[in-house]
């Protein structure tokens, strides 16, 4: 190919990326909605082949569950790696102004993950392990805010983590809830990758992380009211959460059996049933968002309350499949195109990124293992929970956005709080199978990990 050719090709291919839109007077030219459709597609493939591929050498060579592979995935696609290296390259797939549809994509995606995830939660479990959940979530609160409560008075003097001018309560309620946060979508996936979806453990850990990841929420909803999105912003999220998911916890079985002997009746879910049940998911997502808690809590707690036996087969079979590998990579990578982890970049940082490493891990780990001993559960399971709880992923990373688009923190702690993030989530699969999986499935509770070698299996 000559240059004349080699420059026609790239002259298309720059034109392909381009903005065809009309222009608004004195202003740049905008994206028609064509050019959203092929950039959206694009990003589509290229999110699928990055989970698959990281995902796939998560697995193999650090023994790593898919789940994290997607993490890490998202954040190799935005300005950490592939912004670093080509940033021309992943400014043209990636435009800013492409944001906000990946952004509902991801939330339709974690969303709908968390609407499944709901309905293999087992009630009768709960009911046994309410009391060691109970323990382990108000541990995983308590000792989080009060280790922000010693640390962030020196993060305060350090210029440049906190906006300016910001009061000590409201910094210290930031740090505890980013420290006291578990990865709730991500905790899911990791149980369910794990097997432990259908145990007392899995059960006891999701709930637990479910009640501290919705507190977070409610603290980051008085921090919000504190910076001028006055009062009402807390009480809407805390009183509307907890009047919508009582409402669908008390009333939701009853109201939504019908739905469940329908599918019995017909041997199958219907695409009437199937659009009645997604119906209800949106409303119910839409609900949570509203207020201001997040959608996926409102997934899940409708999730939840939808009947078992063949209606959840039924939805799983139909849903599961799409959900998982073509909607929720999305949520990893939106996330992962707003981290910086080139922020930390002196050795001074880098001590205070490992501080608020260790605080985290000893206050979120330390506390969750010794509630779940006083609880009665023995050692073996305590381990194993606090190691799924100290557990962060991307929902940490949506949070201290929030923070830094809102001014409540500056670049280099939220730097620092992606590193957290990464390390505790990169760090639960290894310590659970080390405190507890591999015991549990070479005694034969738990079954071998789907997709794992035989030679990596227990023997």
């Amino acid at each position: 190919m000559n240059s004349d050719s080699f420059g026609s090709l790239l002259a298309l291919v720059s034109d392909i990326f381009a903005k065809h839109g009309p222009a608004a007077p004195a202003a740049a030219q905008t994206y028609s909605p064509a050019d959203f459709s092929i950039h959206f597609f694009l990003q589509l493939a290229l999110i699928m082949a990055a989970c698959r591929v990281v995902g796939w050498a998560g697995r193999k060579f650090l023994g790593q569950p898919q789940v994290v592979g997607e993490m890490i995935a998202g954040v190799v696609l935005g300005p950490s790696l592939l912004g670093l290296f080509f940033p021309d390259l992943q400014a043209a797939i990636f435009p800013k102004e492409m944001k906000n549809v990946l952004y509902t994509g991801a939330q339709l995606g974690v969303g709908l993950y968390m609407f499944l995830v709901g309905t293999t939660l087992r009630l009768d479990h709960f009911a046994t392990k309410a009391r060691s959940a109970m323990g382990v979530s108000l541990a995983g609160i308590a000792a989080p805010f009060f280790i922000a409560f010693l640390i962030t008075p020196f993060l305060l003097t350090v210029p440049g983590l906190f906006a300016a001018g910001i009061s000590t309560t409201n910094a210290t309620l930031f740090m505890g809830a980013c420290i006291a946060l578990t990865a709730f979508p991500m905790l899911a996936r990791i149980i369910n990758e794990r097997g432990l979806a259908n145990t007392s453990l899995g059960t006891l850990s999701l709930t637990a992380g479910a009640f501290d990841d919705a507190a977070s929420w409610c603290v980051l909803a008085v921090v919000l009211a504190a910076f001028g999105a006055g009062p009402g912003v807390a009480v809407l999220a805390i009183g509307g959460g907890v009047l919508w998911a009582g409402f669908v916890l008390i009333f939701g079985r009853s109201l939504l059996a019908p739905l469940g002997r329908w599918v019995e009746r017909e041997g199958g879910m219907s695409h009437t049933v199937l659009g009645i049940t997604l119906i209800l998911f949106c409303t119910s997502a839409f609900v949570m968002d509203a207020v201001g808690i997040h959608s996926i809590f409102g997934g899940f707690i409708l999730g939840v309350a939808m009947p078992r036996g063949l209606f959840v087969s039924e939805l799983k079979k139909k849903v599961e499949p799409l959900a998982v590998v073509l909607l929720l990579p999305m949520f990893f990578t939106y996330s992962g195109l707003n981290t910086r982890l080139d922020m930390i970049n002196s050795g001074e940082l880098l001590l205070i990124a490992a501080g608020v490493l260790l605080a985290s891990v000893l206050a979120k780990f330390g506390a969750c293992y010794l509630a779940a001993r006083l609880s009665g559960e023995d050692n073996r399971t305590a381990l194993g929970i606090g190691a799924l709880m100290n557990s962060r992923g991307l929902m940490e990373l949506i949070i201290i956005n929030i923070g830094l688009q809102k001014g409540i923190i500056g670049p280099a702690l939220f730097s620092m709080l992606v590193l957290m993030a990464v390390v505790t989530t990169m760090m639960a699969s290894p310590l659970f199978e080390l405190f507890y999986g591999r015991q549990a499935r070479a005694s034969g509770e738990l079954e071998a990990v789907p997709g794992s070698t035989p030679a990596s299996r227990p023997t």
